[in-house]
């Protein structure tokens, strides 16, 4: 029986990075227009905490304003995003939607396993309609303790899945395969750490070769 596969989705199925300046310059601006920030976007230091709650990441950016400013200020990033997404100013990785295809027609089960929130993440399922191969994209938002490992266990138990692999990009995702008892796949990819990869059963450089990584796990347990 063909093992299921859980995705991380930001750095690993999309490149974030295409719409992610855009759209943390687009809210910087309101935020400056606001008067509630001055100096440079702080895009760097958003890049190197990409993959975590959005929660997590106004606390970051914005650490001296209050909970009311780092709401409005979520909700306008995450419109501005999904703008972005519905323009066609992302893109997936290469190769994603043909492995995607291989794996869905081979009979494997996918996933989607995501720090991103809800409707974000429906706007890049409807725009590429990966639907067409992923049975259930998964939000963190589901989950009350934010916590990527509960997200993925959630789904093992949902689908009674017993074997398989986590491919993400951040420790999160490794973290949260390692919990579960199943493979994990760190991609080398935009926003990775090269620490954070040293954690993973397997790395992969592009996903031409994710392939060949899922037979190898395939054959430990046989």
């Amino acid at each position: 029986m063909p093992h299921a596969i859980i995705f991380d989705m930001d750095g690993t199925l999309f490149q974030t990075e295409k719409i992610l300046e855009v759209s943390l310059v687009e809210t910087f601006d309101y935020l400056r227009d606001s008067d509630e920030w001055k100096g440079e976007t702080p895009l760097q230091t958003y890049k190197e905490i990409m993959g975590v709650p959005l929660p997590t990441v106004w606390k970051t950016l914005l650490p001296h304003h209050s909970e009311e400013i780092r709401k409005q200020v979520n909700a306008y990033f995450l419109e501005k995003l999904i703008l972005n997404i519905q323009k066609g100013k992302g893109a997936l990785y290469p190769q994603v939607e043909e492995t995607l295809e291989a794996f869905h027609k081979e009979g494997y089960s996918l996933y989607i396993a995501s720090n991103g929130l809800t409707d974000y993440l429906h706007a890049i399922v409807n725009y590429y309609r990966l639907d067409r191969w992923v049975t259930e994209t998964f939000s963190i938002e589901q989950i009350e303790s934010l916590d990527k490992a509960d997200l993925v266990g959630t789904i093992l138990e949902k689908y009674n899945i017993k074997q398989g692999a986590v491919v993400g990009d951040r420790l999160s995702d490794i973290h949260a395969a390692k919990k579960n008892g199943m493979s994990s796949i760190g991609c080398r990819f935009d926003f990775a750490q090269e620490q954070e990869l040293a954690e993973a059963d397997h790395v992969i450089d592009d996903f031409s070769s994710l392939d060949e990584v899922i037979r190898k796990i395939e054959n430990l347990h046989v």
